[in-house]
């Protein structure tokens, strides 16, 4: 495989659309925790953020893409894990995020949040609370680890 210092190996790379590239970038950073890897175009057009593990692009509207703000409905829902997400919540609340779900456990052992950023998309932060076997609540297991 060919290394590529711009986007990390082995990962989902989703590309999330805002009319304001830079004042989503602060916004995610200081809501969520998100920190700028890169950015490029001018004026900005797209910026490269992270966070633990997860890795996004925020990127601008173009023919073919738009923000929820512009749609008038959700298009998808992001996941990111958290090492504690109770402290991420907290901090998100106290930022002046929308949430949209408190804080709980899930039937499928994920200790979760949902939260509304400025231009509407939904995010969810997660942290694994427990080993749930999905059988056990009531899901088909087709095949238990990715290949």
């Amino acid at each position: 495989m060919i290394h590529n210092r711009s986007v990390p190996a082995d990962t989902v790379l989703p590309h999330v659309v805002y009319k304001n590239v830079a004042a989503a970038a602060d916004w995610l950073a200081g809501n969520f925790g998100f920190a700028e890897r890169y950015r490029y175009g001018q004026p900005v057009s797209g910026v490269q953020m992270i966070l633990g593990n997860a890795v996004i692009m925020v990127t601008s509207p173009g023919n073919w893409l738009a923000s929820p703000l512009e749609l008038g409905k959700q298009t998808q829902m992001l996941t990111v894990f958290v090492d504690d997400v109770a402290a991420h919540f907290a901090g998100t609340k106290s930022a002046g995020a929308r949430i949209v779900e408190d804080l709980h456990e899930t039937i499928y052992g994920e200790r979760q949040y949902g939260v509304e950023d400025l231009e509407g998309h939904r995010w969810i932060f997660s942290q694994h609370a427990r080993d749930a076997d999905p059988a056990g609540w009531g899901a088909t297991v087709a095949r238990l680890e990715p290949a």
